[in-house]
């Protein structure tokens, strides 16, 4: 399966680096070419991979490569236009999260793959965390959660704000977990040192009664990868920077109306979580603790084993390009509320003097 890597800055030279290692396993894929607009990324690919790097994807596609696949790593702003051309020359693609900037982009290359019977997968990333591959078979009726996604700031991924540069992943996470439609959105968010919104913090609520908080920042002083929800009966805490995972469950000694509090998400996830680092003091009364077993593995890696076997069998990806549209769409819901919280506060200075 031959295959290329559209973009080699700040993601997609962990592409090309999977590519490669998958092809020196001797796993049936070849990374032939790579593309690259940035003459010094580009002579530096060139070498690292000995491979030719061509500045645009028209290049790309009169070498006449005979390309299956390509993993698409441009800015967000450039998806539709890229895989756009890609998608009509019969390539299938693993496009990076979000899938498009807008939701009418996303919308035609939905359907742009359909009609041309191609895999469009959307790269969110956190679906192959190792703790998530390992709680989703033990899933029953996930009714409160809790997301935080906190980044030291770095000046990559600046032309998007922060709910579509790290809680997207979260929004597809949750989405995925809930089954269900959204109900009502709620944010805020502000710019501190970009022009964009760099923190927000949401709660979403879907038909289904579940409610979801999610908070998300690229100028915190620490990094933080967790999710937390309970479901009947059950608590659950994922860490996926450590592809950690804790499930505690109650037990009949439990009384009812603090089982169902807790079922209800009417308990503090914190104070829960706290109660189970305390575990190893010794045993809570009705409280059962377990660490499932989590199978080690790279999330991209599997991401990108995942992509080429849909190539490969035709099955649909394990993220389907409609997922994928569903992330941006709620995201883009939650861009809305966040305006016009900050015009309803008066904050509309602020965001301009961070313009």
């Amino acid at each position: 399966m031959r295959v290329v890597v559209v973009g080699a800055g700040a993601f997609g030279h962990n592409h090309l680096r999977i590519y490669r290692e998958l092809e020196a396993a001797g796993l049936g894929v070849a990374l032939v070419a790579a593309v690259e607009p940035d003459a010094a990324r580009a002579d530096d690919t060139a070498a690292k991979y000995a491979i030719p790097v061509f500045s645009s994807v028209d290049e790309l596609l009169a070498a006449n490569l005979h390309l299956n696949a390509a993993s698409v790593a441009v800015p967000t702003v450039s998806h539709h236009a890229v895989a756009s051309i890609l998608l009509d020359a019969g390539l299938d693609l693993l496009v990076e999260k979000p899938l498009a900037a807008t939701l009418a982009q996303a919308d035609d290359l939905v359907e742009l793959a359909a009609k041309a019977k191609r895999i469009l997968q959307p790269g969110h990333l956190e679906r192959f965390n190792p703790a998530v591959l390992a709680v989703e078979p033990k899933l029953h009726r996930p009714m409160f959660f809790e997301a935080h996604r906190l980044s030291i700031f770095t000046p990559r991924a600046l032309d998007v704000d922060v709910v579509l540069d790290l809680m997207i992943h979260d929004l597809d996470i949750v989405l995925t977990f809930a089954n269900s439609p959204v109900r009502e959105v709620r944010a805020v968010g502000l710019p501190i040192l970009s022009p964009k919104v760099d923190i927000a913090n949401v709660r979403v609520e879907f038909e289904s009664g579940c409610v979801a908080n999610f908070t998300a920042s690229r100028v915190s002083t620490e990094r933080v990868r967790k999710l937390r929800f309970f479901e009947p009966h059950q608590y659950v805490s994922i860490d996926y920077a450590r592809r950690d995972l804790l499930m505690i469950r109650l037990d009949s000694s439990v009384p009812s109306e603090i089982a169902a509090a807790i079922a209800g998400g009417r308990v503090d996830p914190v104070a829960l979580a706290q109660l189970a680092a305390g575990a190893a003091q010794g045993p809570a009364p009705g409280l059962a603790f377990a660490k499932p077993t989590v199978t080690p593995g790279e999330p991209l890696r599997l991401e990108i084993e995942s992509f080429l076997d849909s190539v490969r069998t035709r099955r649909e990806p394990r993220v389907t390009a409609h997922q994928g549209r569903n992330a941006l769409a709620l995201a883009l819901e939650i861009q809305d509320s966040m305006a016009a919280h900050a015009s309803r506060a008066g904050l509309n200075d602020f965001f301009e003097q961070g313009a």
